[in-house]
C-alpha cells in the first residue's frame, strides 16, 4: 500500500523532469544550472587559495615573480569567474546555433579581455618596480620606463580590441585601412597634442631631463615631479605647481642644474691704488681658503 500511495508522486516527478524547455529536459536544465554553480564555486576557491599560497612565498627566492604573479592574480575578475561557470555548464545543453555561437563568442572574448588585465597588471607591477628600483641611482632611465610603460599598454590594449572585433566577425583589414585615414584626419586635427605627445616620446628616449631634476628654462625654474604625456609639471622654489608643455620644453633652451658638476663664478675686487705686493701675492691663497 505504501509503495503504491508513492507511485504516482514519482511518476509526476519524472514526468515533470522530462518535460522540454528550449529544447531540453528540465532535467538537463537543473544538471547544467548544478554543474555552473559547482564550476563557480570551485574557481572561487581555487582562485582565494593560489592568492594564499603566493602570498605565503612571497619572501622566497624570487620574490620579483612571485609578486608579479600575485598581481596578476588578483586581477582575475568575478565577470570571468561567472563566464567560465556558464560556458562550462551551457556544454551539458543543447543550444540553438545562434545561441551556442554567443556563448563562444562571449567566452572567447572575455578570456582575451581576462588575459589582457593579467598581462595589463603585471606589466604595472614590472614597471613600477623598475621605476622604484632606478629612480634614486638613473633617475632618467626611470623617466624612459614611465613614458614607454604607456605605449606598452596602448598596444596591448589594441591587440585586444583587434582581436576581440575580429572574433565578432568584423573585416580587420578593411577596418585598419579606415583606421589609417581617420587617424591622419585626427593626426590634421589635433597636431598640437600629438606633437606634445610625440615630444615625451622625445623626452624619454634623449633624457634631456629626468624627474628630480632642477631645470630652469626662459623665466621658470623648478623641480620635475612628473613627465606626463602631453604636460610636464614642476614644483617651484615658492611652491606652486607649474605645468608645462611637452612641445614647449623641447623647443627651448633649458639648464639641468642637477647635472651641474662644478661651477665656475666671476668675482670682482676694488684694490687700493699701488698697494704692496705681497698684499697681491696673498689674495690667491684666500680665494682657495674662501673655496
Amino acid at each position: 500500500m505504501e509503495s503504491e500511495q508513492f507511485r504516482p508522486a514519482t511518476v509526476v516527478v519524472f514526468t515533470v523532469l522530462n518535460q522540454t524547455f528550449y529544447g531540453n529536459s528540465i532535467l538537463a536544465w537543473i544538471i547544467a544550472v548544478a554543474v555552473a554553480l559547482a564550476t563557480a564555486v570551485a574557481l572561487v576557491v581555487l582562485r582565494t587559495r593560489a592568492v594564499r599560497w603566493l602570498i605565503a612565498r612571497a619572501g622566497s627566492r624570487q620574490p620579483r615573480r612571485m609578486a608579479l604573479a600575485l598581481a596578476a592574480l588578483q586581477g582575475t575578475q568575478p565577470w570571468f569567474l561567472v563566464v567560465v561557470a556558464l560556458f562550462v555548464g551551457a556544454q551539458f545543453v543543447t543550444l540553438a546555433p545562434k545561441a551556442d555561437r554567443l556563448v563562444d563568442h562571449i567566452a572567447l572574448i572575455g578570456t582575451i579581455v581576462q588575459s589582457a588585465i593579467w598581462a595589463s597588471r603585471a606589466i604595472r607591477g614590472w614597471l613600477g618596480h623598475q621605476v622604484a628600483a632606478t629612480r634614486e641611482t638613473d633617475a632618467a632611465a626611470a623617466t624612459t620606463v614611465s613614458v614607454l610603460g604607456f605605449f606598452v599598454q596602448l598596444g596591448l590594449w589594441s591587440v585586444v580590441l583587434l582581436l576581440a572585433l575580429e572574433n565578432l566577425g568584423f573585416n580587420i583589414t578593411a577596418l585598419l585601412a579606415g583606421l589609417g585615414i581617420g587617424g591622419i584626419a585626427v593626426a590634421l586635427a589635433a597636431q598640437s597634442v600629438l606633437g606634445d605627445v610625440f615630444a615625451s616620446v622625445m623626452i624619454a628616449l634623449d633624457k634631456p631631463f629626468a624627474i628630480g631634476d632642477f631645470i630652469v628654462f626662459d623665466n621658470i625654474m623648478g623641480t620635475v615631479e612628473r613627465i606626463g604625456l602631453k604636460t610636464t609639471r614642476l614644483r617651484s622654489l615658492s611652491g606652486e605647481q607649474i605645468v608645462i608643455a611637452n612641445g614647449d620644453l623641447l623647443k627651448t633652451r633649458l639648464r639641468n642644474f642637477q647635472r651641474l658638476r662644478e661651477r665656475r663664478l666671476e668675482f670682482s675686487f676694488i684694490v687700493p691704488p699701488d698697494p704692496p705686493a705681497e698684499n697681491i701675492a696673498l689674495v690667491p691663497r684666500l680665494l682657495r681658503q674662501l673655496a
